[in-house]
């Protein structure tokens, strides 16, 4: 295995189905699966019950059947998929980097690609979608951002201020101006 990737892989804890209670955790590192629970009951033959542990390695974990199907019932087929492919040695590597080097990354795509990037992760939509990403977009587009552009886009936002015509913008730059020097006029 990669001597560059961290010593923990993955961590993910749930709640077993109901009607349980009972606490679970599951931890991928370089070379072993950690399944560990808690049982969590109010009778009283369970009070006494300590928590557990398997600990399998990657090989041992893909030939387990049972805790397998343990993992999928508790933390889903998804999750049980991709522990698999951790087992497997199959990483997904972009999931490791950090979000500035992946808003980096996206800035250089195409408009089209990002909105079909937008549509693959929770986490590559709210990337798409933020403010520091359309930043850099209209930074890397515009030759020159004035103060009064800037404050305009910290009040409107990044993203919309980028899709607004030039029109619409140079309309809302007069109004943003008249509203503060309005204000600035009443001030003592």
């Amino acid at each position: 295995m990669a001597s560059w990737l961290p010593e923990t892989l993955f961590e993910t804890v749930g709640q077993g189905p109901p009607p349980s209670k009972d606490y679970y955790q599951l931890l991928v590192t370089r070379s072993q699966v950690i399944f560990r629970w808690w049982k969590i009951s109010l009778r009283s033959e369970y009070r006494s019950t300590k928590p557990g542990e398997a600990k399998e390695t990657h090989e041992d974990f893909l030939e387990n059947s049972h805790l397998q199907g343990q993992t999928a019932l508790i933390f889903g087929a998804r999750i049980l998929d991709y522990v698999i492919n951790l087992c497997k040695g199959k990483f997904d590597f972009l999931e490791r980097l950090s979000d500035d080097l992946l808003l980096n990354i996206i800035s250089y795509l195409d408009l089209e690609d990002i909105a079909r990037l937008c549509q693959t992760s929770h986490r590559f939509a709210k990337l798409c979608m933020s403010d520091k990403l359309w930043e850099q977009i209209v930074q890397s587009t515009c030759d020159t951002i004035t103060p009064d552009v800037r404050a305009l886009a910290e009040d409107t936002g990044w993203r919309q201020l980028f899709f607004t015509n030039k029109l619409q913008l140079q309309r809302q730059l007069r109004k943003r101006k008249q509203k503060y020097g309005n204000l600035r006029e009443k001030q003592p």
